[in-house]
């Protein structure tokens, strides 16, 4: 078995180890210092966007050929987890641009390839992913947004929700009705809308519990004409390019998840060896360990789960499906629980923003609930493994 298993295709190579510690240090030293500033002020971090480009992390994802890193669903993963191990607001740039722009490489044309992705690579602008609206978030059949064909040009009219880093974003994916008969059935397409756009404008940002830094804005399409070219598959192929593209990127949100209990912990276990009460260090005593232990563990499966669905991502395995909504669910259910007790391990301490482990509590809860709440991660799960039986 040694040398063949699959355990083979998804170990950290030495090449990711080398990863890990580069985007460490970056987070480590450009990161971290701002995360609680970014989290007070609501501000989106274009400094950490503009170190995170300089470094090639702000979207390593994309294809050599394309002018990219070409960084594998591992190397994306380890990114955004060291990332969001000391802000969660800033994992989400290099998470959203392959959210964003996936439906490009799994399903563009050369030409819109061609026309996008060396933009992203080059860091002249950021992609996000439009699907929900305000009617239509776990059903996205739904859904009200539509183009209308005319000529060569399609003309879009409605409005997208919950759309993370919008107003930032210089491109955008979005699902629309182009025959609303058939809906997830063939009537759905998805296009590419850039920011200047006549006719395209946001809302106000939302008033979140976390993930401050990271602007959530809703979309309007008000007669916006776009070129045919900007079209991203065949006409119709929206619905099933929207769900193959989750499956990818869900296993980013879990390494998301992974980070941020990761930093839970840190934060934890060290205040525990300096925290002293009835004269000794608050690590000493067994009820502190038991938790510290059952978060440790906890973070350890979530982290080989997203590890494991990581590679089934690069392979395009046909039990993708399953891994990537099981990683997804498991690593952010075990990121709020862990991410909790931390909060608990500090007491007092842990309930003030003079420690970051309330920061990390409150990013942590919206893993349970974008790109797929965990009630539908189980829906999808369930579905997966009866088709076995």
């Amino acid at each position: 078995m040694a040398g063949s298993s699959d355990f083979d295709l998804y170990r950290p190579r030495e090449e990711h180890d080398l990863l890990r510690e580069a985007i460490r240090a970056l987070a480590t030293d450009k990161i971290a210092p701002r995360a609680a500033e970014i989290d007070e002020t609501h501000e989106f971090p274009h400094d950490v966007l503009a170190a995170l480009t300089a470094s090639d992390f702000h979207a390593i994802h994309v294809p050599e050929e394309y002018g990219g890193a070409g960084g594998d669903a591992l190397a994306a993963c380890i990114v955004i987890e060291e990332v969001a191990r000391v802000c969660a607001s800033s994992s989400l740039i290099p998470a959203v641009n392959k959210l964003g722009s996936m439906p490009l490489i799994l399903a563009g044309s050369e030409e819109i390839k061609q026309a996008y992705l060396p933009r992203l690579a080059r860091g002249e602008g950021m992609f996000s992913y439009a699907l929900s609206e305000p009617g239509a978030g776990s059903d996205a059949g739904g859904m009200t947004t539509k183009a209308v064909r005319d000529g060569d040009d399609w003309v879009l009219d409605g409005a997208k929700r919950w759309i993370t880093n919008a107003g930032v974003s210089e491109y955008y994916t979005v699902m629309v009705l182009t025959d609303p008969e058939k809906r997830t059935h063939g009537g759905i397409t998805a296009f590419v809308v850039e920011k200047g756009d006549e006719g395209f404008s946001f809302g106000a940002p939302e008033r979140k519990l976390g993930i401050q830094g990271s602007p959530t804005r809703e979309l309007y399409f008000d007669n916006v004409r776009i070129p045919d070219s900007r079209r991203i598959g065949e006409v119709g192929e929206g619905f099933a390019i929207a769900m193959q593209t989750l499956d990818h990127t869900r296993v980013t949100i879990g390494a998301q998840a992974v980070g941020i209990a990761q930093g839970a912990l840190d934060a934890a276990a060290a205040y525990a060896k300096e925290r002293s009460q009835f004269g000794k260090a608050i690590a000493e005593f067994q009820g502190i360990q038991f938790m510290l232990a059952d978060m440790a563990m906890k973070l350890e499966a979530a982290r080989q789960l997203v590890y494991v669905a990581a590679a089934k991502s690069e392979r395009n395995d046909a039990d993708l499906t399953f891994f990537g909504a099981a990683a997804k669910c498991f690593a952010s259910d075990a990121a709020m629980e862990i991410t909790t007790d931390a909060v608990q391990v500090l007491g007092g301490y842990g309930y003030v923003k003079d420690y970051p482990v309330e920061r990390m509590m409150r990013d942590a809860k919206i893993t349970q609930i974008y790109e797929g709440t965990n009630q539908v991660q189980r829906i999808v799960m369930a579905r997966k493994l009866l088709e076995q039986y």
